[in-house]
């Protein structure tokens, strides 16, 4: 059954079992994922912050990428878990003659190499989020901009908690300086929005909340 099929209690157990899936992982995409619904909550709304037109169109826009990078989310969260299963099927390979550790060795990169990816993709939806939310905020309804706050947040610590799992995973990959500068400067461009929202370390928030 697909993670987010069970119960909100039952996932929460999920995530609370000894079992090593769901982890963190599937926790960030899980958190990019309700980011993207508050944020299309609060895009949706009929009201906008002062009525001007242009905060309908960039709400609209806002909401488009949040549904779309938000679909992605949904399942990124059970695509984490395979696979990190399928990192741990690869290790459990036999290795007893040199055939067999030559094909360990390739289903290990390999099973690796897609656990690196499903965080990065992760990553940069919880970035686009995080985005539609700053749109939200500043263009939404401003009894709802606590809602949009929310989402930013929770947007931050799904980019933050993918990419904890894209470093623990590059180990020796010969694209690790690649990859490592790629998510810098994603963590780099939230940053920047969270700034702008009061939302940077040490920021203080300010505005009206439901």
């Amino acid at each position: 059954m697909a993670l987010l099929a069970l119960s909100a209690s039952d996932l929460l157990d999920r995530f609370a079992s000894s079992d090593p899936t769901p982890g963190g992982g599937s926790a960030a995409a899980l958190a990019g994922a309700i980011a993207a619904a508050l944020v299309a909550m609060v895009c949706g709304m009929p009201k906008t912050r002062t009525g001007e037109p242009g905060e309908r169109i960039r709400l609209d826009g806002a909401l488009a990428d949040a549904r779309a990078a938000g679909d992605q989310l949904r399942r990124l969260v059970d695509e984490d878990s395979a696979a990190y299963d399928a990192v741990v099927a690869a290790y459990r390979l036999p290795k007893a003659t040199d055939e067999d550790e030559a094909s360990r060795k390739r289903a290990v990169e390999a099973a690796v190499s897609v656990a690196t990816d499903v965080p990065m993709r992760t990553a940069e939806m919880c970035l686009t989020v995080l985005a539609a939310a700053q749109v939200a905020a500043e263009s939404g309804n401003s009894n709802a901009v606590s809602d949009a706050r929310t989402a930013a947040a929770l947007a931050w610590a799904g980019l933050k908690g993918a990419a904890e799992n894209v470093r623990i995973n590059l180990g020796e990959s010969a694209r690790a300086s690649e990859i490592g500068s790629w998510i810098e400067s994603l963590e780099g461009a939230a940053a920047v929005m969270l700034g702008g929202l009061g939302l940077a370390p040490g920021g203080a928030g300010s505005g009206g909340g439901r």
